[in-house]
This record gives structure tokens, sequence and C-alpha cells, in this order.
């Protein structure tokens, strides 16, 4: 039986609030991303990341806009752009 610390105990506790949750605090959003908060502060200074400021008060990120964020500019992986590049080269073959 492996034993569970303090510490990963709490962790796991806080993902799980963090996960309930659908407006995050910037620490709250630092732990859900894994960025620190001082570069969660650069991206909302250049306007890089979707943020709320309501009254010029505390940042907020609204979880599903972050999600979109963190999910935006996939990139393809090269054997399926090789794929995708012979699958067009066969289909328009003159």
């Amino acid at each position: 039986m492996v034993k569970t610390t303090i510490e990963e105990y709490l962790v796991r506790i806080e993902s799980l609030l963090i996960n309930s949750k659908r407006v995050l605090t910037i620490s709250e959003a630092s732990t859900y991303t894994g960025y620190k908060i001082k570069y969660l502060h650069k991206l909302t200074c250049a306007n890089k990341i979707p943020f709320s400021k309501p009254n010029n008060g505390a940042i907020f990120f609204d979880k599903d806009r972050l999600d979109q964020w963190l999910l935006s500019n996939q990139r393809t992986p090269s054997n399926e752009s090789k794929l995708n590049a012979l699958n067009y080269t066969l289909k328009n073959k003159k």
C-alpha cells in the first residue's frame, strides 16, 4: 500500500476544487495551467490571454475560455502532415 503525504493529499483536494469552479483567480489559474503567476500577469498585460478585471480590481479567468486559449494554435504531427500531403497529391494528380 502506498502512503500519501499530506502535501500530495492537499494538492489533490485543491485540484478537485479548481476543476469544480468556472471562474478562477490568478493563483488558481496558475495551478490549473502550470504557468507561474508572474507569467500570467505578463500575458494579461499584453492582452494575450482572455481575462476579466472587474472595476480594475483582481484578475479572473473563465475556465472554458482558458481551456480554449490553452488548446489554440494546435499543430499537426509530421507523420499526419505527410499523409495529408500524399493524399492531396494522389487526388489532384493531372
